[in-house]
């Protein structure tokens, strides 16, 4: 039996490959990695919270390997910390490395060129399947996702937040990749049929940053937690806020960004309506 670590984004085309690989007979997928952007506490590109990427793990009842990537991150730095996890799974006695890329010839051809001082071997469930079928077996399948980044150079920025369905698929742009290999758009997984029960999440807030547009997924516990607060704006979900009492029992919110940038007030005036720094963390 081959013991096989599974690079694990949080979106749809690693959640098949798992699905593959358990139908796979002498596979045993016997942890996920998941690489964060280790100020953000985020997934890159796919700006999903740590918190889900481990539920995800807890309901598929495997491991979960993290990497935590600087920001900004070096293809120098970047090696060095998945040197380090490649030490630890031979030390593990992990067979094969199985990645979820679906016909980027370059991106594969680096991922080869990492492994190949190491014992572990590449492996690559989804290669080359075609993309239209495959988006739609995944649907039919009961996989259950939700749009988190889009690149505006190929979407228009309402596509973030929606869900990943047929109507979805049938409202792309002509030339746009069913499964988004390009680029044109990153998902996270909230049900499959390996979960042990679905993830209850809602849709946050949505932000453009450097030619991307983000949509927050929050886990509903999250959501529940805002709704309980007064209306405080873009304060009341952001990570970067903190709500403090004072002695009389009258409650503030406190920007933690002030504590390093004096461009943001330490006590915002709310509602807090439009602010550079909401989510600026996580999707650096």
């Amino acid at each position: 039996m081959k013991r096989v670590l599974l690079f694990w984004s949080s979106g749809k085309d690693s959640a098949w490959a798992l699905h593959l690989l358990r139908r796979t007979p002498g596979a045993e997928v016997v942890a996920l990695l998941t690489a964060f952007n280790n100020s953000a506490n985020r997934v890159a590109m796919h700006a999903v919270r740590r918190s889900l990427v481990e539920a995800q793990a807890e309901r598929v009842g495997l491991p979960l390997w993290s990497v935590d990537l600087p920001s900004p991150c070096s293809n120098v730095a970047y090696e060095g910390c998945m040197a380090a996890v490649w030490n630890r799974a031979a030390a593990e006695r992990i067979d094969e490395v199985a990645f979820g890329d679906l016909f980027l010839q370059d991106i594969r051809s680096y991922r080869e060129q990492q492994l190949r001082s190491t014992r572990l071997r590449p492996l690559f469930p989804v290669w080359h399947l075609p993309t239209a079928a495959l988006a739609r077996d995944m649907i039919e399948a009961g996989f259950r996702a939700k749009i988190t980044c889009v690149d505006l150079r190929k979407l228009d920025p309402g596509f973030a937040g929606r869900e990943f369905d047929l109507a979805f698929l049938e409202s792309l742009p002509p030339l746009t990749d069913p499964c988004g290999e390009n680029g044109e758009f990153h998902t996270f997984v909230y049900e499959a049929p390996f979960f042990s029960r679905p993830i209850s999440v809602s849709m946050g807030q949505k932000l453009e940053r450097d030619g991307f547009t983000f949509a927050d997924v929050l886990p509903a516990e999250t959501r529940q937690r805002s709704e309980s607060k007064p209306p405080w704006g873009l304060c009341s979900n952001c990570i970067n806020a903190k709500t403090v009492a004072s002695d009389r029992g009258s409650v503030f919110v406190r920007c933690m960004l002030s504590d390093h940038n004096p461009a943001f007030p330490r006590y915002p005036r709310l509602p807090v309506l439009t602010c550079s720094g909401w989510s600026i963390a996580p999707l650096s």
